[in-house]
């Protein structure tokens, strides 16, 4: 028996996110290499590694039914794809005719949702590797099934795998989604503690935009926990396990609405309560409860026991310091403290949560358990959302037509210059092009960097290890590093694909003679792609940051009212309310990304992210103080006052939506507005009559009014910005 420390080791690697998709591809390489081998026939493994290769890349998580009806489908894209380059490689005219056609097409597939790209963009890999595989026999098709069916015979082998895998190991990609997510939780929550560190002229702008950088991760965290567990729950009831996963999934929702909250600006909290400890206390214990979040997404990966209680002293210390500001009665504190206590509510009821995390099934009752599922439920709908989006001013249409004209160039060009394998420039081109200019541009330095490094290794290697069953083993390793490494490390993982090339292309023929052609066509290939996306129909994030901005906005609207509706009717965590909520903090999250793709833009077209900047602190702020509304929801009861409360709400949101209007160049964006002047005054005198629940709404609506004039300000520099822009291009 394995000791404990060993046990615990193998237990954490076990629960790696990488492992078991590296595992599926070592099996699946080896596999390949020991038939090629057991057959004497080494030229037989290059086809099958591209085929697993292929079918690795089109995989998407799912249960194992839904699995095996993608690698279905998977297998026959291919199989057309394939067998279409055997068809048309020796008539050029129809062959490009056919690759712009099916790149179109295939990049179209995104339209309709991220599982449809990833099936779309690796048929075009495999058509690419049936290239290089044509051309590996000196441009002669050959034997029609040959080459097609040892790439499918690779799928398929990947397939039937991962098939496996999916059934046998149910669980694990749900646990790893969500122990992923309270990480990145705590993280936001640790970020978030430092806003109320008790320093007087704290730059809180710079730690704003900071946190809204990582309520991005901890957003697109969200999103794919929803989408594993939605993949699970898509035949039926689930199982009790799953159930328990659901509310965890819940759990962490109703901590980032906390988290998110903000209930005060916290700079002029620090400064009336400096020489006071309560800060401080908030501090420590939102700190504390970040560890927690961290600690539990660890217990989620590992399957261990969650107990929290390390934050309870905290918290018994911060309502000690409250009790004694109140002791005090200052009458300058009086509305400061108000705003503390919610801040302290809002933190015993998120330590609430967390203890409640280690027994998720004492929730079952209190959550509406559906899940929007954004996928098409039909073939109409998926014609549909493809259908909308053939316009040159979708994104998806640009980048179809951009990476099909760049595949054609490319073709093109190596039938003009006639390189040795001249293939790999279209493979090249098709990862390099990314939808933007600044993830293109990464690429392309992370691509050829990654280049260089793989064939100094693989001529090391080859020079070194001249044994081919030892560079076989080597090949095999190199593909496992590839797919470990391509989303986190892209320069790590082109390096190990070079030197899986390398060492494979070596077992039947000279690895030397490929260093010199392989860098060649990288660097060719990534000039075409980055010609590509600068030339053809750039997508400049400056040019749409005023239609995301309304977007933001108007998301942000519609979140206001559904927590308007709620305090009418009641607290209620149903789907429209759950939606309304992520759809606000995917807005949130899709300004952050485009701003930073803008900051690797060419100069004269990042103009205006310091503008995109400033309105995304304003915006993620706005954003806090609806979640601090939308965290403490309770009826208003039908009094006059809930009743004025109901109206300042609507007209904030009408306020909005008028903003986002203005943006969008629907309405006139006024710079001023001295109703919404005169409502932020009105809902700022707060008597003393009115209770906490009325208080606290109250405070919310009029530190959101405030942001009002702040979003017409900067709204109205951006505006006149693009219109001069627009004069002097017209000029």
């Amino acid at each position: 028996m394995p000791s404990p420390s060993l046990r615990h080791s193998l237990q954490r690697l076990w629960s790696t996110d990488t492992l078991a998709y590296s595992l599926r591809v070592f099996i699946a390489l080896a596999g390949a290499m020991l038939v090629g081998l057991l057959e004497g026939r080494l030229d037989l493994v290059i086809p099958l590694f591209l085929g697993v290769i292929a079918s690795a890349l089109a995989e998407t998580d799912d249960n194992w039914l839904g699995r095996l009806q993608a690698v279905a489908v998977t297998l026959l894209c291919f199989a057309v794809a394939a067998f279409s380059v055997q068809l048309l490689f020796l008539h050029p005219w129809l062959f490009v005719s056919g690759l712009a056609v099916a790149t179109f097409a295939l990049t179209m597939l995104g339209a309709v949702g991220p599982r449809y790209a990833t099936l779309g963009w690796a048929t075009l890999i495999l058509a690419i590797y049936t290239m290089i595989g044509v051309e590996q026999r000196g441009g002669v098709p050959g034997s029609f099934w040959h080459e097609p069916l040892l790439l499918l015979a690779g799928a398929a082998w990947y397939g039937a795998l991962s098939v496996l895998w999916a059934a046998l190991f149910v669980h694990q990609p749900v646990q790893q989604g969500l122990a992923r997510l309270f990480e990145e939780l705590g993280l936001y929550l640790k970020i978030k503690s430092s806003l109320l560190e008790p320093l007087r002229q704290l730059d809180v702008e710079e730690r704003r935009l900071e946190l809204a950088r990582q309520n991005g991760r901890v957003v697109n965290a969200l999103n794919q926990a929803k989408e594993i567990l939605l993949h699970r729950f898509a035949n039926g009831r689930p199982s009790a396990r799953l159930s328990r996963y659901l509310r965890l999934y819940f759990t962490a929702q109703d901590i980032h609405e906390r988290a998110s909250s903000s209930h005060y600006p916290y700079n002029e909290l620090a400064e009336a309560f400096f020489h006071s400890d309560v800060m401080f206390r908030c501090q420590r214990l939102l700190n504390q409860q970040g560890n927690a979040c961290r600690t539990l997404g660890r217990a989620i990966r590992l399957r261990e026991p969650f107990d929290h209680g390390e934050s309870r002293a905290a918290l018994d210390d911060l309502q000690a310091s409250l009790a004694h500001l109140r002791e005090q009665n200052r009458p300058e504190w009086r509305k400061l403290l108000r705003s503390v206590n919610a801040l302290a509510n809002n933190l015993e009821t998120l330590e609430r949560k967390l203890a409640g995390a280690s027994n998720p099934d004492a929730l079952a009752d209190e959550q509406d358990p559906s899940l929007f599922d954004r996928s098409p439920r039909s073939l109409r709908e998926a014609l549909q959302r493809i259908r909308l989006q053939l316009t040159p001013t979708s994104l998806v249409f640009r980048h179809a037509l951009r990476l099909s004209i760049a595949l054609c160039a490319g073709y093109g060009i190596l039938h003009w210059i006639d390189p040795t394998q001249g293939y790999w420039i279209l493979l090249t081109t098709l990862f390099v092009c990314q939808p933007n200019y600044g993830a293109t541009r990464t690429r392309l330095v992370q691509r050829i960097l990654g280049t260089l490094i793989g064939l100094v290794c693989g001529w090391a290697l080859i020079s070194l290890f001249p044994q081919a069953l030892l560079q076989a083993f080597l090949a095999v390793i190199a593909g496992v590093l590839f797919f470990a490494t391509r989303a986190s490390r892209y320069t790590v993982a082109t390096a190990a694909i070079t030197l899986l090339v390398l060492l494979s292309f070596n077992q039947i023929g000279d690895g030397y003679g490929l260093i010199w052609p392989r860098l060649f066509d990288t660097l060719l290939g990534s000039l075409i792609a980055i010609v590509a996306v600068f030339l053809i129909l750039p997508d400049w994030q400056g040019r749409r940051l005023d239609r995301l901005l309304a977007s933001t906005l108007t998301s942000h609207a519609e979140y206001l009212r559904e927590i308007l509706a709620q305090y009418v009717s009641g607290k209620r965590d149903d789907l429209a309310y759950r939606v309304a909520r992520r759809n606000a903090h995917n807005a949130d999250a899709a300004l952050s990304t485009t701003l930073s793709n803008m900051l690797m833009e060419p100069g004269h077209f990042r103009r205006d992210t310091e503008q995109g900047f400033r309105f995304l602190v304003v915006t993620h702020t706005l954003l806090g103080y609806l979640s601090a509304l939308g965290a403490h929801r309770a009826p208003l009861g039908t009094d006059q006052d809930a009743t004025l409360l109901e109206e300042a709400g609507a007209r904030i949101v009408a306020a909005l939506e008028e903003i986002a209007g203005g943006l969008t160049g629907n309405s006139v964006l006024a710079v001023h507005n001295e109703e919404e002047q005169a409502l932020a005054e009105q809902l700022e005198q707060l008597p003393d009559s009115l209770d906490d629940n009325h208080r606290l709404v109250q405070t919310q609506l009029a530190l959101i009014c405030r942001q009002l004039a702040r979003l017409r300000t900067l709204g109205s520099h951006l505006l006149k910005r693009e219109q001069a822009a627009s004069v002097r291009q017209g000029g």
